[in-house]
């Protein structure tokens, strides 16, 4: 077994929690501020993020690697703009993009193969959460109100493809949601 890579996907079963957590905060605070499309999509961010865990869940599970659910740091609630959470959002997806990253190069180091195979998922899928937090960054400050950026987000699609189905993304533990 790949003990470095176990404790590393432990803690990254905390991280992705921590990420659903923290679009739960961030979709509430747009739906305070009246921007639904805004809520929605974080909504379906803190979902995927749950989803993901719950696939690191199912993974641990299937190969017999001992683990324990982490809890999660405080979550931030109050933005000032409606930048301000898709900076954090996007600082947090290059976060969990080096995460990833490095557990993938922990099970490689390792001879893990079937660590490595996992990760391959995750690895492609960062590449869309990047891509997809910095395009809504990019649009807010670009916009000149608020609205051309919730008419964007009704008009394209952004950021689901890690919701879609056929998407050979891992099975995760009591299914996605």
């Amino acid at each position: 077994m790949s003990h470095h890579f176990n404790e590393l996907l432990t803690r990254q079963l905390g991280n992705e929690f921590a990420a659903s957590q923290q679009y739960i905060a961030i979709a509430t605070w747009f739906d305070g501020q009246d921007l639904p499309q805004l809520a929605k999509h974080f909504y379906r961010q803190s979902l995927e993020e749950r989803n993901h865990a719950m696939m690191m869940v199912q993974y641990m599970l299937d190969r017999g690697i001992k683990f324990a659910i982490p809890g999660i740091g405080e979550v931030r609630n109050d933005f000032g703009s409606a930048e301000e959470p898709l900076k954090l959002a996007l600082a947090q997806e290059l976060e969990v993009t080096e995460s990833i990253k490095n557990l993938f190069a922990a099970a490689r180091a390792e001879n893990d193969p079937l660590g490595e195979q996992f990760m391959l998922w995750f690895l492609k899928e960062q590449v869309e959460e990047v891509a997809s937090m910095s395009t809504l960054l990019n649009v807010a400050e670009r916009a000149s109100n608020l609205f051309e950026l919730e008419t964007f987000l009704a008009r394209e699609t952004v950021g689901d493809a890690g919701q879609a189905a056929g998407t050979g993304s891992p099975d995760a533990a009591g299914g996605t949601l």
